[in-house]
């Protein structure tokens, strides 16, 4: 294996101050302080079925809402996704799964292609998860997508729960991560585009 793909980045605005540190390579060890109790149970997710270490800790303006904290962490994540990535010589660059929890089943496919692009089809049956707001989490993977720089495409099949489905729809993300950014040992150093450059 080659080194470790990492990466550190700290964003300080006037309504958040995120540090996030993230391992390409690791074994899906994390440590979650968003501020926000169902932000850092689906990071985990992120973290357990990707495989990837996560190491964030958010500092937010909750007391107006969540709205602004849940954006910017996956603002930093996508940056740091992106500069642990590198050159991306190697990589798989495709990667899909499909997660059930009981009723629910979501399908996630990402390309690590160097354009941004969100396709989100979740129809929560709730507009609230205990005190979570669904809608930030269109929010997380826009912000994701714009600074990562990657092509995803969610769609939740099927699913009476909300948190069944917004639970499928993250640990399928981290799946779908892992097999996107694996290393391919039939591909070493190669760039895996007919442009030459992702």
């Amino acid at each position: 294996m080659s080194k470790q793909r990492s990466a550190e980045v700290i964003r300080n605005t006037n309504e958040t101050q995120i540090r996030v540190a993230v391992n390409l390579d690791g074994s899906g060890q994390q440590k979650l302080n968003t501020g926000v109790p169902f932000l850092d149970h689906m990071l985990d997710q992120i973290a357990r079925h990707g495989l990837i270490d996560l190491d964030i800790e958010a500092k937010g303006d909750l007391h107006i809402d969540a709205h602004h904290t849940v954006e910017d962490v996956g603002i930093t994540l996508g940056q740091a996704v992106a500069q642990a990535m590198g050159d991306k010589k190697g990589i798989r660059r495709y990667g899909h799964a499909y997660v059930p929890l009981d009723e629910a089943l979501s399908r996630v496919v990402v390309d690590f292609s160097g354009r941004p692009g969100l396709e989100f089809h979740v129809p929560f049956k709730r507009s609230m998860i205990g005190t979570f707001d669904v809608d930030l989490t269109h929010e997380f993977f826009q912000g994701f997508v714009n600074h990562a720089l990657v092509s995803l495409h969610i769609d939740n099949l099927r699913g009476d729960n909300a948190h069944h489905q917004c639970e499928t729809v993250f640990k399928a993300f981290g799946r779908a991560l892992r097999m996107a950014a694996e290393l391919d040992p039939r591909a070493a150093g190669v760039i895996p585009s007919t442009k030459g450059s992702l």
